[in-house]
């Protein structure tokens, strides 16, 4: 888009204004699972001391995932796992489930966000920390999912060996996926632009 908002201060925006941003964000927003993709390609080559690389164990958990017969937005969340951890060193599910929080069912998102700790069930102890700290949350409802997910995909997905989908596969989901909220305070504005 070529046109710009004139305002210096937002209280001082118009219509007018408002219109330029909200087409320019449209476009922008379409663009995001492109967006998405160049970030994981970021931990192409990153151990971290690990048997396979970032992405590679990224792409692993999701092809196990699809290949156990997980729906898409299954398959899209183990893919994005660890896609904060070149941001987020100290909170990486926190940057994941901040992504996927418009785009997926509150169920799939607190395995996302709480993978971190139910991950440590299996190293924790090597570092002097609770193994069982994910035992907190040993009443709520995802608790058994999420143990499943960090036991099926996430915790086996470091073989070097292993046939992984490459991530060409996964794009189109990631493009269904992130093609329209469904959870934003912005959804109602995007449907109205989107089809006027």
């Amino acid at each position: 888009m070529n046109a710009n908002a004139r305002f210096t201060h937002m209280q001082d925006g118009t219509q007018e204004d408002w219109a330029i941003i909200a087409a320019d964000f449209s476009a922008y927003a379409k663009q995001l699972p492109s967006r998405i993709m160049a970030h994981l390609k970021l931990l192409e080559g990153d151990f971290g001391g690990f048997p396979v690389d970032r992405l590679t164990h990224s792409l692993q958990t999701a092809t196990r995932a699809w290949r156990d017969g997980r729906d898409e937005e299954y398959v899209v969340c183990a893919l994005l796992h660890d896609i904060g951890d070149t941001l987020g060193s100290y909170n990486h599910p926190d940057i994941a489930a901040a992504i996927l929080k418009p785009f997926v069912s509150a169920e799939n998102l607190w395995m996302v966000e709480k993978h971190g700790v139910f991950q440590g069930y299996y190293f924790f102890h090597h570092l002097g920390m609770d193994r069982h700290l994910r035992e907190q949350f040993k009443e709520h409802p995802q608790f058994q999912a999420t143990a499943e997910f960090c036991a099926k995909y996430d915790a086996a997905a470091f073989d070097p060996a292993y046939e992984t989908l490459p991530l060409s596969f996964f794009e189109p989901m990631m493009e269904r996926l992130f093609a329209y909220p469904k959870n934003s305070i912005y959804k109602a504005a995007m449907e109205e632009h989107t089809t006027a």
